[in-house]
């Protein structure tokens, strides 16, 4: 008879102890499934029907349509980063439709705050944002320090979120915040090459790893087993 217990006592905890490390497993699977995407390029209709979207938007804010359409064609359904050095409006900026005056920066950081929330949404996430704190230390054959008051990096997860975020009702909504906030900007897509840093893939795995070791032994202690 003990033997019998002893050996279903055993059972028990190898069917809770594969459970505990089966769902961390699934866990981070659907993770990467959400954080990577499933890496299917743009179309070359969906780059035509963005861009008609946009309509002159991209003209009158400077940017070139050609230079755009070309980063979306070549899409490789890879994750990118986008590098971005901003100069906000110093002073207070009042809003010309409804009167309501903030600093630059309040400005930027309420369009920042949706735009990072649906960012982590699709799968993106800020990776570096800091201010500037002095000026150019090392610079060859480029134009005077335009005063650049932050530099922000953001990971996208693909070519794709970046247009489905671009045309978003809601995005739009916030982007007068932006050019209230901005005075000057520029922004180019990068893509890693070297990284020195745990990404959130290797992150959410070691705590769903570390969580489901913890369970292992808190199982075992509580059974009298040893590990």
């Amino acid at each position: 008879m003990a033997t019998g217990r002893w050996v279903g006592t055993m059972g028990g905890q190898a069917t809770m102890l594969g459970a505990i490390w089966g769902g961390a497993l699934l866990l981070w699977l659907g993770f990467l499934l959400f954080y990577d995407g499933i890496r299917r390029p743009l179309r070359r209709e969906e780059v035509d029907d963005f861009l008609a979207t946009l309509g002159p938007r991209l003209v009158e804010t400077g940017n070139d349509a050609g230079r755009l359409r070309a980063f979306l064609e070549a899409d490789d359904g890879r994750e990118f980063v986008m590098v971005n050095l901003v100069r906000t409006r110093p002073g207070p900026v009042t809003d010309p439709a409804s009167g309501e005056t903030r600093a630059g920066h309040e400005w930027l950081r309420r369009y920042s705050e949706p735009f990072v929330r649906g960012l982590i949404a699709r799968g993106g996430h800020p990776v570096f944002v800091g201010r500037k704190v002095g000026g150019y230390i090392d610079a060859w054959n480029t134009p005077a320090d335009p005063g650049w008051s932050l530099v922000g990096t953001m990971r996208y997860r693909s070519r794709r979120d970046l247009v489905r975020m671009a045309a978003d009702p809601r995005f739009r909504a916030a982007h007068l915040n932006k050019t209230l906030g901005i005075e000057a900007t520029f922004s180019f897509p990068t893509q890693r090459q070297i990284a020195f840093y745990a990404s959130p893939r290797a992150t959410v795995g070691l705590t769903l790893a570390l969580a489901a070791a913890l369970a292992h032994i808190m199982i075992l202690t509580f059974a009298g087993g040893t590990a």
